[in-house]
């Protein structure tokens, strides 16, 4: 059985990791170059960086904080926010990354999904769907969670996996910052309609929250924030927590 991956995610802005609920109220949280090095050190599967105001402030991702950022990685670390070209993501790339998320950019054009796939393999290329709860369903945002598409996450999810995405990466805003429990249910309708893996995000308070979400909403990796940037839970506590629940994991440190 494929082992469950716990990835930590820094929200940058303005080069601080930050952390807010609903995508709001956003408070200081740290260095994301010492935040990766620690998760890096203690048990973390994967970083992902996000720079989370680059789109609605038109501007390109934070080079300088990703390439000190992965410097103190030997784990794979993900990019994302304000990538909006090849050429943007190559220079992700080249700063240090090994995987970019796209979120805005592949929605207002979804051409640039296969395009970053066909030149640096559809295992790069996470696409990240921030969702809501509507009278339709769930909902994909843009512009960091500011701007309401009209599409239906699910539906988006697919016509992702068949451009060329490599993985999904699910934010539930409804759950963002709550530690009130990942959006299963949002999770689970993803997870059973693509066949690339499935990272559920917004939500996690708590280990059983994590045992939920890999047993009851299939996912193949869940990433939070909350929790370790304030100390709530370490990521080798959380880890023997699942491994103590039969989730398989891997060792913490």
């Amino acid at each position: 059985m494929l082992t469950k991956r716990i990835i930590a995610c820094l929200d940058v802005d303005g080069g601080r990791v930050v952390k807010g609920t609903h995508f709001m109220n956003l408070r200081d949280a740290g260095d994301p170059a010492e935040l990766a090095a620690i998760y890096g050190a203690t048990g973390a599967d994967e970083v992902v960086l996000l720079d989370i105001t680059a789109t609605s402030e038109n501007r390109n991702t934070l080079l300088n904080t990703v390439r000190r950022t992965a410097k103190q990685l030997f784990i794979p670390f993900t990019v994302g926010g304000g990538v909006r070209s090849l050429h943007e993501a190559a220079a992700i790339f080249d700063a240090g990354a090994d995987k970019v998320t796209i979120n805005s950019a592949a929605i207002a054009d979804p051409s640039l999904i296969t395009c970053i796939a066909q030149r640096f393999g559809s295992q790069a290329v996470v696409v990240a769907i921030d969702a809501k709860r509507s009278d339709r369903g769930f909902e994909a945002w843009a512009s960091g969670g500011r701007v309401p598409t009209g599409q239906n996450a699910i539906q988006w999810a697919i016509e992702a996996e068949q451009r060329g995405a490599g993985e999904i990466l699910v934010t539930s805003m409804d759950r963002d910052g709550t530690q009130t429990g990942f959006d299963c249910e949002l999770t689970r309708a993803i997870s059973r309609t693509v066949r690339i893996p499935v990272i559920a995000s917004g939500g996690a308070g708590r280990a059983q929250h994590f045992v939920e979400v890999f047993d009851d909403a299939l996912a193949d990796a869940a990433l939070a924030a909350s929790i370790f940037h304030f100390g709530l839970r370490s990521i080798v506590e959380l880890k023997q927590q699942l491994l103590a629940a039969g989730i398989p994991v891997r060792p913490p440190c």
